[in-house]
């Protein structure tokens, strides 16, 4: 297995469920998620920045 820092920006959600399985989502794309935290969120942008380290298999 190989980790992964990752940045993603999200799109703030109406309510905190559907915010997380957005950013479960897309954190799933990059590999299998160890660890993540919103770092900084816009609101004018309406987006979160998320950080995270994520497991990827060796190829």
């Amino acid at each position: 297995m190989t980790t992964h820092f990752i940045t993603a920006e999200i799109d703030l959600q109406e309510t905190p469920a559907e915010l997380l399985q957005v950013i479960e989502t897309e954190l799933k794309k990059q590999g299998e998620p160890l660890r993540w935290a919103i770092t900084s969120v816009d609101v004018e942008e309406q987006k979160a920045t998320v950080e995270a380290v994520v497991t990827t298999p060796k190829s």
